[in-house]
């Protein structure tokens, strides 16, 4: 190849030559250029699916080894001691939080750690409900060796352990003796006794069995197949899976009336949180693998909670259950909630839940993505207006909160805003996900404002799916698409016992020993927050 100082010599005097050659200089750029452009696409591609694949790494950790709080531990505050100055440094974008400001934040959160640290649960007595049973451990030298008198009792120490004695299955048979006639004309029928209701008529299921049953295999999230091995091993006794699927059939079809009395009680309302989750089926319909079904919750903070079974995450099932009911709904971003208050602009509404936006943040920052601190600091400051605001009445919390908050979303939104116009934050990247997630979300976000009442998030319905997400590890599926309704009529019951402080075995046993005997419009007496035990 010539050097270019002779072709330029050559070129010199020949016009046309040199047009040519230019020409293709030309050709060459172009092309360098566009091979260049396409690099540049192949590399923003690659690092698109290399945030995606990191995503679902990250994920998958949460979901194996279990989700991460929101709360940061000592190594975590320090590396966002680094990022902070890492986000300072990039002048060109909004100012974040101010350096003491962070460090307030972060000190409050060491020294809360620090406290909870030192929180050591107390000793406590045994309940005195519980019964006591006393040892009695006496010297071998209780007598004098010396003169064979009693020695005087000058105290006693006692040491306290919990035991557990084994339950027993047993047989209870009741017996009505049968009284013929006398010789009287006036007495000709014969006397016996009336068979009290039965829990499940024609069968052998015994009150206290049933409670067991349910509390086993809701509450406590045991197999059938592993009670089944239970009651073979240790009590001796055969109750197949099938028998025991068959009586707790029977028990869900008792209880539905107050389950459907505590949907009537919600529905006048005109608050609800909603949300899901999903749980294997075996369809018989689908060969091969378990299909998926979805448990829907509906409560308002502090009331019952009403859990619903669909086949599908679809609309229908919602919408179905949503008629009637006139207020607002606090749900995460989840586009059919949305697509439901369209439906119904006139008397549906809909709240968001700011959780949801600051865990998407929070995965962000698990990623070492700096610009995710800001918002978190901005988040902290809404919570922490939460707390302070905690004990007071919904007309003082409104007002709180307008004072303070709709600066802090402002600030969030604009620097949402400038993040998603920036070209280096992917959108598929946890930080472009969740800075989508904060401006499609925006309105919905902010909703909680309208209304002391309203919570900032949804985390107390969340918490609700937390046992049926429990027992689906365990139990791992529902046996039939027809089954789905008993778990939500039993997990209702349940749930709805401990948000109004009632143990649900005492609930169950005193229910279902009432309900075969009660008429319909006794059985409001017997909804959690109506309910007194008759030995009361």
């Amino acid at each position: 190849m010539k050097p270019p100082e002779e072709v330029w010599r050559e070129l010199a005097d020949n016009p046309a030559g040199l047009r040519e050659y230019a020409a293709g200089l030309h050709r060459q750029l172009a092309q360098t250029q566009q091979e260049l452009a396409q690099t540049q696409e192949q590399l923003a591609l690659q690092a698109q699916q290399l945030a995606e694949a990191q995503a679902i790494i990250a994920d998958l950790k949460r979901e194996l080894f279990g989700a991460k709080s929101d709360k940061l531990n000592e190594e975590q505050e320090e590396q966002l001691r680094q990022l902070v100055g890492d986000a300072q440094e990039q002048s060109q974008r909004p100012a974040p939080l101010s350096q003491e400001v962070l460090e307030d934040a972060l000190a409050q959160e060491r020294a809360d750690q620090r406290q909870r640290a030192k929180e050591r649960p107390r000793r406590h007595l045994p309940p005195v409900e519980l019964e006591k049973q006393q040892v009695i451990l006496e010297p071998p030298d209780k007598l004098c060796p010396t003169s064979g008198q009693p020695r005087p009792r000058i105290g006693q120490e006692v040491t306290t352990e919990y035991d557990y004695l084994p339950a027993k299955l047993i047989i209870r048979q009741i017996v009505r003796p049968k009284y013929g006639a006398c010789q009287k004309p006036c007495c000709q029928a014969v006397a016996i006794a009336p068979l009290p209701p039965r829990l499940v008529p024609q069968s052998k299921l015994g009150l206290g069995l049933a409670v067991y049953l349910l509390l086993s295999r809701f509450d406590d999230h045991v197999a059938y197949y592993t009670l089944e091995r239970i009651f073979r091993e240790r009590f001796g006794v055969a109750i197949s899976r099938q028998q025991m699927v068959q009586w707790v059939e029977k028990v869900a079809h008792l209880l539905q009336a107050i389950y459907w009395l505590i949907w009537e009680d919600l529905k006048t309302g005109d608050y609800l949180q909603i949300d899901e989750s999903p749980v294997k089926v075996l369809d018989p319909e689908v060969k091969g693998k378990a299909a998926q079904g979805y448990l829907w919750f509906y409560s308002p903070p502090g009331g019952y909670v009403f859990l619903e079974f669909h086949q599908s995450r679809g609309r229908d099932g919602p919408r179905a259950r949503l008629r009637g009911f006139r207020g607002t709904m606090q749900t995460d971003g989840y586009e059919l909630y949305d697509a439901l208050r369209k439906e119904r602009p006139s008397t549906l509404r809909r709240i968001g839940c700011v959780s949801h936006a600051r865990r998407k943040f929070y995965k962000a920052l698990l990623e070492s993505c700096s610009q995710a601190l800001w918002f978190i600091g901005h988040m902290r400051q809404l919570y922490q207006l939460e707390r302070e605001l905690k004990d007071a009445s919904p007309q003082e919390r409104r007002k709180g909160r307008l004072h303070k908050a709709p600066a802090l979303w402002l600030a969030m939104k604009r620097r949402a805003e400038v993040l998603r116009a920036d070209p280096r934050v992917l959108p598929q990247s946890t930080l472009g996900k969740a800075v989508r997630y904060l401006l499609n979300e925006y309105t919905a976000l902010i909703g909680y404002l309208r209304d002391g009442r309203f919570e900032i998030d949804s985390n107390l319905v969340e918490n609700e799916v937390r046992p049926s997400a429990v027992g689906k590890k365990r139990w791992l599926f529902i046996g039939h698409p027809d089954a789905g309704w008993r778990s939500a009529v039993i997990y209702t019951l349940i749930q709805s016992c401990r948000r109004y402080g009632i143990n649900p075995q005492e609930y169950l046993t005193d229910v279902l020993q009432r309900l075969p005997s009660m008429t319909s419009s006794q059985v409001r007496d017997l909804l959690p927050a109506n309910w007194k035990p008759r030995h009361s």
